[in-house]
């Protein structure tokens, strides 16, 4: 049955109360919820794929009829509410282009080792360590999606891929890449060693590169903020690994480098569709 929308013109409307001050409060939680912007953000958050599921809509009233199907084809339709540009920007803050919102709910929170396959079978993670900048964790959240990996594994300093921010940069992947966030103080090489992930720290000053061994069968590529980079802890104990680069320059964007990573270790495990 197709679901009927509801027409709010008061941007006082208490059903609207959750996308109210979008810029402000996204940088402080929502109380179990997240802001989904965009229509291709919203088709991956209503479809069969995602890890979480729509609480309401907000469109402008000319993107409804092109939405229509999808949020008809949810097993639970969330309800709908349409509203004029003004509208819809007084809520939010800021103004509204794409016209296109949706509140989305967390849900309860997986542990790592729920998302990782089981030994022997190959696997694939992406760690990310202290990054705290919302297109970084986007951008490597889309890389990962890209590349098959398994899951995405933060740990308690980075910023939450959930952010409004980091879900438009990801091209939406945060809402159906797999990930886990560790708790303050857990140690990623004990999360390696219980998974039986072989870790791998990219970083520019290592001796080895991506390319002189075989990809492991089951890896963990941990990568660190832009600058710092891993911290000696991590680099001591896993394996430290490169991207070979032209003579003069080792510095790339987080996200560019996890993507070089996450390619060549997918390639070496056979996760990408090469036929097509």
């Amino acid at each position: 049955m197709e679901p009927v929308p509801e027409t709010i013109t008061d941007p006082d409307d208490p059903r609207l109360e959750p996308y109210t001050r979008m810029r402000e409060r996204d940088l402080v939680g929502r109380a179990g919820r997240f802001i989904a912007e965009g229509e291709v953000t919203l088709r991956l958050l209503l479809g069969g794929r995602s890890r979480f599921r729509a609480e309401s809509i907000l469109l402008l009233p000319e993107r409804w009829p092109g939405l229509t199907e999808a949020v008809a084809a949810c097993p639970a339709p969330p309800p709908v509410f349409l509203a004029s540009r003004a509208v819809m920007s007084a809520v939010a803050g800021f103004p509204i282009h794409r016209g296109v919102l949706a509140v989305g709910l967390r849900g309860a929170a997986p542990d790592a080792a729920a998302l990782v396959p089981p030994a022997p079978a190959p696997a694939l993670v992406l760690g990310l360590a202290g990054l705290t900048n919302h297109d970084n964790v986007g951008a490597a959240f889309r890389n990962a999606a890209a590349f098959g990996a398994d899951a995405v594994v933060l740990d308690a300093a980075s910023c939450d891929p959930l952010y409004r921010k980091s879900i438009r940069v990801s091209a939406g992947a945060a809402l159906i890449q797999p990930f886990a966030q560790l708790a303050a103080g857990q140690d990623w090489l004990q999360l390696a060693e219980a998974l039986d992930l072989q870790p791998l720290a990219l970083s520019p000053g290592a001796t080895e590169t991506l390319e002189q061994h075989a990809a492991p069968k089951r890896a963990l590529l941990i990568l660190g903020t832009e600058g710092p980079g891993l911290d000696t802890a991590i680099l001591a104990q896993a394996r430290p690994v490169r991207i070979p680069m032209a003579a003069g320059f080792d510095s790339l964007n987080v996200a560019t480098a996890a993507g070089i990573a996450l390619h060549k270790i997918a390639c070496g495990q056979g996760r990408l569709d090469v036929e097509r």
